[in-house]
């Protein structure tokens, strides 16, 4: 009866655990269907954000230089303002232009070679990129984005002179066929993790401090059961859930979408399970404490709300300032989603998101720990 692990008493919870949600219908839309009617309704139907910023890569052909005779350098050396990028994310030249009908618009221009303007299009950082082909101009884009075509139509009407005209006919589309460039592939990786960390912070935080607040851990209290089996049944049987969920999101987008996984499905799976162990952890030791349901609503909205808007699920967070990034990518939920959409887009391995899965891993772990310390039955 001291074993830490009671095996037999940790499936009988389990089960428990599991009947009780499967009885609820709401479960089942609000978890499964639910997601399934939202990748499709964004992915069919993407309304655009306002004009505000656009981010374009440049290809830094080998042997170009800024002063080449190319239409594209003509106009960056001579109509932007020019910065000198302190890293490989920070763009070279800047320009805004001013309209009375439709603002203004601001364009920064990234130097790159061709692999890391792909990489940056994946992400949502540039939706556009500009090449130099035998003099003519190049753009780069995905053809179903209507942010990448206004930013096309706004560039092609300004580049080779000093006024706006219409582009000149040696200029070339290349509409992007590329796996990975679309915004449903950059957006099923965000519901999955969003999916994530919705159900963990829902299902297991709201659930304990719904019975603490209705008396009923408090009749536990009596049992053999150890509170560690009692939270790591309610655990096991979400991350059931969150991989069924999953599993019927990512059918659904492969078959309706043709999306592709293009990296490690193995440490896609460790990726998977590290997010749900971290947002365990944080809804165990936030729901350890308070007994009231609307303190508790504040507690988890204080963690969900956050993360929800600030870590890229729907549109890309280089968007925000440039002094918030490096806080925002250190956020859970941004560490979880970048690794999925660098597994599920650029082909990424073991190697690309080992430290995600080791960080996510620790959160959880230290969180379940300190919040089982100070976890109480009423």
């Amino acid at each position: 009866m001291n074993k830490f692990f009671r095996l037999r008493q940790l499936w009988l919870l389990t089960m428990a655990h599991f009947h009780e949600l499967s009885r609820e219908p709401g479960v089942i839309f609000w978890g499964i269907v639910f997601p399934v009617l939202m990748s499709l309704g964004l992915g069919l139907a993407f309304t655009k954000k306002a004009d505000v910023l656009r981010k374009v890569a440049v290809i830094s052909n080998t042997g170009m230089t800024t002063g080449d005779s190319s239409a594209i350098f003509r106009f960056l050396d001579g109509r932007c303002e020019e910065h000198q990028p302190e890293n490989k994310d920070d763009y070279r030249w800047k320009i805004e232009i001013n309209d009375e009908k439709i603002g203004k618009s601001t364009y920064l221009f990234y130097e790159l070679p061709w692999d890391d303007a792909i990489v940056m299009l994946k992400r949502g950082t540039v939706n556009l990129i500009l090449n130099s082909n035998n003099g003519e101009t190049e753009y780069h884009f995905d053809p179903v984005n209507s942010d990448a075509e206004l930013t096309y139509l706004k560039l092609s009407s300004i580049i080779g002179s000093g006024v706006i005209h219409l582009a000149e006919s040696s200029d070339e589309i290349k509409p992007l066929t590329v796996k990975g460039t679309r915004y449903i592939d950059f957006l099923v990786p965000g519901l999955i993790t969003l999916g994530i960390m919705m159900s963990t912070m829902w299902g297991i935080s709201y659930g304990i401090i719904e019975k603490r607040s209705k008396k009923l851990l408090r009749r536990l209290v009596a049992t053999p059961m150890k509170k560690s089996h009692f939270l790591i049944a309610l655990i096991t049987v979400r991350v059931a859930m969150n991989f069924i969920e999953a599993l019927v999101v990512l059918i659904f987008a492969i078959i309706v979408f043709n999306l592709t996984v293009q990296g490690s499905i193995s440490a896609m799976i460790l990726l998977f399970l590290a997010g749900n162990i971290a947002f365990s952890g944080i809804a165990v030791f936030v729901s350890s404490h308070t007994s009231n349901t609307e303190v508790g609503n504040g507690l988890i909205n204080a963690v969900v709300m956050p993360m929800m808007v600030l870590s890229g699920i729907f549109f890309s967070y280089h968007n925000f300032p440039d002094w918030s990034i490096p806080v925002i990518r250190n956020l859970p939920l941004t560490m979880l989603t970048d690794g999925m959409r660098s597994i599920f887009n650029e082909g990424a391995g073991w190697p690309q998101v080992s430290m995600p899965i080791l960080i996510l891993t620790a959160i959880g772990v230290i969180l379940f720990g300190a919040g089982l310390k100070i976890f109480k039955w009423h």
